[in-house]
Order: structure tokens, then C-alpha cells, then sequence
């Protein structure tokens, strides 16, 4: 991607992503957190991981859900992908509602992270592999978009901060 150069300042700022890009950003980012958490057995580090992947897919459902699956409804007229991917993430939600700010205890917090890390694997690909190919090729301006979820997603991350 090239770099766009505010003269005024001098600054140096990525040029926008597109809407799918960060999303897809955000997938890739969260799958090596899973990997990571996979490999680890530090318990403190098992907690950090889980406070981290919490607060990426927080961030990330809630940009979905108030920008692009909107967006994505209206312009496919989407009676189906939209309604599926927010019931999974309303699923997502409650695992991470069971894991945020609990201690790893075992097996069983073990196997809360393990079932996250499969729901998301599967509604990422069924992002990949059914909705954004068809919201590429809607008439939705990914640039806009995806400066939209952008400005959002840092309010959030923010507020998480």
C-alpha cells in the first residue's frame, strides 16, 4: 500500500484500508493469538492472551455489527449471511463473557479458549468464503467503509484501554 504525505506536517500516515483488509487484519491477528495461547503453558501468559483475544473480538463484532453487516445487509439485501454471522457472534460473546477476567483454572478454561478459537475459525471462514466475496463485488465503497470501522474500531480500543 502507498503512503499518503500530509505536506502541512510532514507526518507519514498508511493510506485507508479497505473495509474487508481490516477485517481480514483482524483475523489474521486473532488467529496467531490462538496460536499463541496453543503453545503456551504460563499461566500468566495464558491470561494475558485471553484479555487480548477478548478485547480483539469485542472490538471487531461490535465494528461489524454497527458498520459493515448493516452496510453489507442493504446493499446484498441480505436475508441470511448477516442474520448468521450475528447469531455466531452473539455466541462469541457468551464465551468471552466466560473467560473475561477469570483466572486460568485448567482444563475447563482450557476448553472455553478451544471451543472461542473453533466458532471463530468458522465464522471467519464463512466471512471469507461467503459475505466478502459479495460485499467486494456490491457497489459499497470498501475504502469509506473501512475508514468508518477504522475511526471506530480506535474509539474502542481506547475506551478498552
Amino acid at each position: 500500500m502507498t503512503a499518503t504525505k500530509t505536506v502541512a506536517s510532514g507526518n507519514t500516515k498508511p493510506a485507508p484500508k479497505d473495509a474487508i483488509a481490516l477485517l481480514k487484519a483482524d483475523h489474521e491477528a486473532v488467529s496467531q493469538l490462538f496460536s499463541e495461547y496453543e503453545k503456551t503453558r504460563s499461566v500468566p501468559k495464558k491470561k494475558e492472551l485471553v484479555a487480548e483475544i477478548c478485547t480483539a473480538l469485542t472490538v471487531h463484532a461490535q465494528i461489524e455489527e454497527e458498520i459493515f453487516y448493516p452496510a453489507v445487509k442493504a446493499a446484498l439485501k441480505d436475508k441470511l449471511l448477516v442474520p448468521e454471522a450475528t447469531v455466531e457472534h452473539a455466541s462469541v460473546k457468551d464465551l468471552i463473557a466466560q473467560l473475561d477476567g477469570v483466572e486460568p483454572d485448567g482444563e475447563m478454561y482450557d476448553a472455553k479458549v478451544k471451543v472461542l478459537s473453533e466458532y471463530v475459525k468458522h465464522h471467519v471462514k464463512e466471512e471469507q468464503t461467503e459475505m466478502f466475496p459479495k460485499a467486494k463485488a456490491s457497489s459499497l465503497d470498501m475504502i469509506d467503509l473501512g475508514a468508518r470501522m477504522a475511526v471506530r474500531k480506535d474509539e474502542l480500543l481506547a475506551q478498552a484501554a
